[in-house]
Parts: structure tokens; C-alpha cells; sequence
């Protein structure tokens, strides 16, 4: 039996940076799992969007996909905007949503990553604070996850942790660099808890002018990638999706 097709579908944004980061992740899970198909298709800005995606699908005879959001927090796009476009699938398709990415512990170890590959040491990770800095959402569920991995993350070993956002939601990311200094850590990093480079991002960066590390976002790193194959799997023996109501044929 053919295994399904994974949809990877990633928000889109007018910044370049953005669309290349999701290509080059899509071809390291492709390169972790040769016999399985994956394609891309963005919610705005770029192509192929979902829809296009879908479509093509259908047009070549495919019948399973998992559709995998290319999202760390279960927010709006997660809960209503990409459930909407699933649900006006070709008719033909069936159609599993799988989980979003976050939270999990391979994402804690790509953070990591990043930090050290930006020039943090681990032995001087009992006296680093760092900011876990997120996109910010005014979904309140997804700013509690935040909270919840910034404590997680924090029982690791180092000095402190603490969130911020960069829209939304307080604190900012510089706000919480000086509060790491104000509580005596020596040493700040700044750890983006973003997928691929855009404004949001590029806010974060501008807001950890005062830390001394600052991480890349989590990109295309191993753990993401496995990440997304462990998701792909779980949601290859979900339900389908409900009846899509006015689905096409």
C-alpha cells in the first residue's frame, strides 16, 4: 500500500528568506526518508498555495495526503485556517491533518543548537539566562505553551529563562534580555523560537542588540526535520478529516 503524500504547509511571507528556509527543510525530510513524497504549499504569498497544492495532487491520481502546519503553537492558523482549506479539498483526496510541531523535546534540542552554533558554551549554561523569543499570538492557549517550555527548558541547567514575543504579546525580547541582566546571569542569549526568517524575526533580532548570543531561527536543523517525520507518522493512522462540505470533485 502507496504511503500517504506529506503536505507540508507553511504560513508564507513576502520575504524571500522565508520560502527558501521551507524548501531547504522539505529537503532534508525528504533526504531522511527517500521513498516518501513531500510537497510544499503556503497559506499566502507564495506558490504552490494549499489549494494548488491539493488540486495537483488529486489531478495525478493521489488519494492520501497528511497535511502537516508548519507551526510550533496550536493558534488560529492551526485551529481555523488551514482546517477550512482542507475541508475544500478535491473530493477524492483523503485528507489527515497531523499535529503541529510544538511543543516536543526535539525542538528544545534544535534551540540548543542554534545557540551553541551562534557561540554559546555549554559549560557556561548554569550562568546563561535566555530568552525564548516567539512570534507572539493573542491566542491565549498558545502563550501558555511558551510559558510551559521556557519553565521545561529552564530545568535543563540554565540560569533562567525567561518568553518574549515580538508581537502581540509582552514581554518584547529586549525588555526580557535586561531582566536577565537585572537578575545577575552573566552571560544573555537570545533563542528564536521561529521556523524560517521574516519581519517578526527580524524584530527579534533588532530586539537582542544587548544580548551577547543570538541564536538562528530553527530552520532546516536535524531535530526539525525528524520532528515533522515523527508528526507524519503519528497522523498516518488519524481519522479522516470531517465530510468537506462543497468540496470539490
Amino acid at each position: 500500500m502507496r504511503s500517504p503524500v506529506l503536505l507540508v504547509i507553511a504560513h508564507g511571507s513576502r520575504d524571500p528568506r522565508h520560502a527558501a528556509t521551507v524548501h531547504a527543510l522539505v529537503r532534508r525530510v525528504r533526504a531522511m526518508r527517500p521513498g516518501l513524497r513531500v510537497e510544499t504549499g503556503f497559506l499566502d504569498f507564495n506558490i504552490p498555495t494549499v489549494q494548488g497544492a491539493l488540486k495537483s495532487l488529486s489531478d495525478e491520481g493521489v488519494r492520501d495526503v497528511v497535511a502537516l502546519p508548519l507551526l510550533l503553537t496550536r493558534a488560529f492558523h492551526a485551529k481555523a485556517d488551514i482546517p477550512a482549506v482542507l475541508r475544500e479539498a478535491p473530493r477524492r483526496l483523503r485528507v489527515r491533518q497531523a499535529e503541529v510541531l510544538g511543543p516536543s523535546p526535539l525542538l528544545l534540542s534544535a534551540l540548543e543548537r542554534r545557540l551553541y552554533e551562534a557561540g554559546s558554551i555549554p559549560a557556561d549554561k548554569s550562568s546563561t539566562g535566555v530568552v525564548l523569543a516567539s512570534a507572539g499570538s493573542t491566542d491565549p492557549e498558545a502563550i501558555a505553551v511558551i510559558a510551559d517550555i521556557a519553565r521545561e527548558w529552564w530545568h535543563t541547567g540554565w540560569c533562567a529563562v525567561r518568553p518574549a514575543f515580538a508581537s502581540a504579546s509582552l514581554p518584547r525580547t529586549e525588555d526580557a534580555v535586561r531582566e536577565l541582566r537585572a537578575l545577575g546571569c552573566e552571560r544573555v542569549a537570545v533563542a528564536p523560537y521561529v521556523l524560517a526568517p521574516g519581519f517578526l524575526p527580524d524584530r527579534i533580532a533588532r530586539g537582542a542588540a544587548e544580548a551577547d548570543v543570538l541564536g538562528e531561527v530553527l530552520g532546516a536543523a536535524p531535530e526539525v526535520a525528524r520532528l515533522l517525520l515523527r508528526r507524519y507518522d503519528e497522523a498516518s493512522t488519524k481519522a479522516l478529516l470531517p465530510t468537506r462540505v462543497g468540496a470539490s470533485a
